[in-house]
């Protein structure tokens, strides 16, 4: 199968996560090649039987750039796609201590609904996703993040 990956990343975290999917696919014998939004053309992009999309949030959604870009992406209908997007750790509120609730945090983690809209309205398909959580603006990236990503590249691997 011939991945390309194509991230959006500002301080670096996304493109950990792109490199560590690219490492994951060709260890299990898939060609994939890693992009960033900047130097790729969304109307131009390689042929492949899989896109795989990553965006940091900006205050849940995602970057403007990327978004940008996905709205001239021009695939062929039925194109299969992926997304994984790297927001900022739910953090504790600073009177009560207590984290968000699940609803609460779904309300500021729009990025992945907000590409797959655009996406989808294209009649391209969407197999899988995922969240990846930064401890800090800056990062690092969550203790557990490759492991997440090694389930994302399974999960894709499956819906073959």
């Amino acid at each position: 199968m011939r991945v390309e990956i194509i991230h959006a990343s500002k301080y670096g975290n996304g493109k950990m996560v792109a490199e560590e999917i690219q490492r994951l696919m060709t260890s299990k014998g898939h060609q994939a090649s890693v992009h960033d939004h900047g130097e790729a053309r969304p109307r131009e992009l390689p042929p492949a039987d899989l896109y795989i999309f990553g965006t940091p949030a900006r205050i849940g959604k995602p970057l403007g750039s990327m978004r940008r870009f996905i709205k001239k992406v021009d695939l062929p209908e039925g194109t299969r796609y992926a997304l994984f997007a790297t927001h900022g750790a739910p953090q504790p509120n600073k009177k009560t201590g207590e984290l968000p609730s699940p609803e609460e945090q779904e309300r500021w983690y729009t990025s992945i609904p907000v590409l797959t809209e655009i996406l989808s309205s294209k009649g391209l398909v969407k197999v899988a996703d995922i969240r990846v959580f930064v401890k800090d603006l800056k990062g690092p990236l969550e203790d557990d993040w490759q492991a997440k990503v090694g389930s994302f590249v399974e999960q894709i691997l499956r819906e073959r």
